[in-house]
C-alpha cells in the first residue's frame, strides 16, 4: 500500500533510480544516486517491504548497535525526495536499493505506483557495466530508451538489445508499457579495474544526467576523487608492463575510432554545461583541450559494452602484436619517393577538436548501448 504522508506537492518531478548488484559495475550508478541524496539532503519518505522482494541468504541484513541497543537494517529499496532550488526549482525522486531477488514485476509496479501518485514526468535509470575501455579516456556514457519518439526528441539511442537483462531493463520496459517516459544511462567501466568505487564513472553518469534534465548538479569532492582514482590506476598499470601495454592498445583503439573533431552538438553541450557551472564556481574548459575541467566525460553518447568477463580475471590478456606499415621496406621507399615529388609542399592539417567520440571503444565502432547490464552472471 502506498502512503505519501508528509510529502509536499512536487514541482516537475523526475525519478532517478539505481540498484546495486548486476547492473552496477564499480558501484558507479548507486554511488551517483547516493551523491545526489547527500548533496541535496534527501528525505526518505518510503521503503519497500524487504520480505516481498529479497532473499536474505543472498542479501543479508546487518546488525548494529545504537546506544547499546542492537538494531537490524534490512536490505530494501528506499525512496527519497529532494528539491533543487534556483530560477527554475524542481524536485527529484531518488530511488536507491538492491536489485530484487524475486517478484520483479510486482517490484516495478510498486515503483510505478509511487511515480503515478507523485506526478513523475520522467524516469531516469542509471547503470554501469564492464567494457573494453581505457581508464585514461573519458568514460563512455550511453543514453538509451525503448520509446522511438523519446529517442528523437531527447537525442537518445533506441535500444535494440536482445539477451539477458537486469532490473534496469525490466523497469525501463515497465515504464514504457505504462506510458511513463523512461531513459537508461549506462557508464562503461574498464573491466581490468572493476573493483568499487569508481568515482570517474560516477561523475560521468552525473554529467550525463545533468545534460539530460538541464539541471546543475554539485560535484562536491567527486572531481578530485576521480582525478585521484585515475592517478592511482596509472601507478598500478605502470608497475606491470603487460597491463600498461594492454591499456595502450585500448587507447589506440579508442583514439582511432573517435572522430578528429567534436560534433557541433557535443561542443554546444560542453558550453551549456560550462554556463550552468559558471555562476556556481564550477570548473570551466581546460585551456587547449576543449574539455571541461574536472569532468570525466565529454557528454557524448559513447557505446556501452556487453562483455562476458570472468570475475576471477586478475589481469587482461596480452594483445597480439600487429604488423606495422613502416616495416614494409617497399612502402617506406614509396613514401620517400612521394616526399621528393611533393618538393616541400606540406599536406593540409585539418586539426582536431575536443573528443566527441562515436559509439565504439574497441575499434570496431559498431557496439551499441543496451538496457541489460554487465554480461557476466555474477553480481558486481
Amino acid at each position: 500500500m502506498i502512503e505519501l504522508e508528509g510529502v509536499p506537492e512536487l514541482i516537475d518531478p523526475v525519478m532517478v533510480a539505481a540498484f546495486e548488484g548486476w547492473n552496477d559495475a564499480g558501484d558507479a550508478a548507486s554511488t551517483a544516486v547516493a551523491h545526489l541524496d547527500k548533496e541535496w539532503k534527501g528525505e526518505v519518505f518510503a521503503a519497500l517491504d524487504a520480505e516481498d522482494y529479497y532473499d536474505f541468504q543472498v542479501n543479508r541484513p546487518t546488525v548494529w548497535l545504537d546506544g547499546g541497543v542492537r538494531k537490524i537494517t534490512w536490505p530494501t529499496t528506499r525512496l527519497s525526495v529532494v528539491r533543487v532550488g534556483g530560477d527554475k526549482p524542481r524536485d527529484l525522486v531518488l530511488v536507491r536499493g538492491i536489485e530484487p531477488s524475486m517478484r520483479w514485476r510486482s517490484f516495478c509496479n510498486e515503483l510505478l505506483g509511487f511515480a503515478h501518485e507523485l506526478g513523475v514526468e520522467l524516469v531516469v535509470i542509471m547503470g554501469a557495466l564492464l567494457g573494453d575501455t581505457p581508464h585514461t579516456r573519458p568514460v563512455p556514457v550511453s543514453g538509451v530508451t525503448s520509446d522511438p519518439d523519446l529517442a528523437r526528441t531527447m537525442d537518445l539511442e533506441e535500444t535494440k538489445y536482445e539477451g539477458p537483462t537486469g532490473i534496469v531493463g525490466i523497469l525501463q520496459e515497465a515504464c514504457t508499457h505504462a506510458g511513463v517516459p523512461a531513459v537508461s544511462l549506462w557508464a562503461a567501466v574498464p573491466h581490468y579495474v572493476s573493483q568499487p568505487p569508481n568515482p570517474k564513472a560516477t561523475l560521468a553518469l552525473l554529467n550525463r544526467l545533468e545534460d539530460l534534465i538541464d539541471l546543475r548538479i554539485p560535484q562536491g569532492e567527486l572531481a578530485e576523487d576521480a582525478r585521484a582514482w585515475q592517478l592511482g590506476v596509472d601507478q598500478l598499470a605502470a608497475e606491470d608492463s603487460e597491463v600498461a601495454e594492454y591499456v595502450q592498445s585500448l587507447e589506440e583503439a579508442r583514439d582511432t575510432a573517435e572522430l578528429p573533431e567534436a560534433s557541433g552538438e557535443a561542443i554546444a553541450r560542453e558550453f551549456e554545461r560550462y554556463l550552468r557551472r559558471r555562476d556556481g564556481g564550477g570548473p570551466g574548459p581546460v585551456a587547449g583541450t576543449g574539455q571541461m575541467g574536472g569532468h570525466a566525460t565529454d557528454g557524448g553518447d559513447g557505446a556501452a559494452y556487453l562483455r562476458d568477463t570472468p570475475s576471477e580475471r586478475t589481469r587482461p590478456p596480452k594483445p597480439q602484436p600487429q604488423p606495422r606499415p613502416e616495416d614494409d621496406t617497399k612502402d617506406a621507399k614509396d613514401h620517400e619517393d612521394a616526399k621528393d615529388h611533393e618538393g616541400g609542399q606540406g599536406a593540409g592539417d585539418s586539426g582536431s577538436g575536443p573528443e566527441s567520440g562515436p559509439a565504439g571503444d574497441d575499434g570496431s565502432g559498431d557496439a551499441k548501448g543496451d538496457d541489460s547490464g554487465p554480461g557476466d552472471s555474477s553480481e558486481d
